[in-house]
């Protein structure tokens, strides 16, 4: 694990109507700050990486489909530096995933349908707060592919 980011799992809530699924309340022990909330969705084998926030907390849950997220630990005093942790996330997997600032991020759309990735991020977008890497950036010692075996 990654210092600092958090995995909580959550709680789906099932009845013959549907179900409904938790994903974070302000008087949650993890919550910090309300700033917006947003989906992004990925289709499968896409990409959407690598950024970093330099002040925002991201507070990801997976609501449909599943993804490969994935975090490196790029901070200069972290006691993780340099460690990459790959989550699996979304309908087999229902978690909260949270990442504090700093911690380079990522994720793949996994499977055979379109991902919503919904996110409650602990301040509104500020283009020049994120700093965005190419995926396959050599500078980041990891690989998209199928792992296989």
């Amino acid at each position: 694990m990654i210092s600092g980011v958090s995995v909580i799992p959550l709680r789906q809530i099932p009845d013959e109507r549907g179900k409904i699924m938790h994903m974070l309340r302000s008087d949650s022990p993890h919550f910090e700050n309300f700033g917006e909330i947003y989906f992004s969705c990925i289709y499968p084998g896409a990409i959407k990486a690598w950024h970093v926030h330099r002040e925002m907390t991201l507070n990801y849950a997976v609501i449909v489909g599943n993804i490969k997220f994935v975090l490196y630990d790029n901070r200069p005093n972290s006691p993780t530096r340099g460690e990459i942790q790959e989550l699996f996330l979304g309908e087999s997997n229902y978690s909260l995933v949270k990442v504090p600032p700093m911690v380079v991020n990522g994720f793949k759309g996994v499977g055979d349908k379109m991902a919503i990735v919904a996110n409650c991020a602990s301040m509104g977008h500020d283009p020049e707060e994120i700093l965005r890497m190419d995926p396959f950036t050599p500078d980041i010692p990891y690989q998209w592919d199928i792992k296989h075996g």
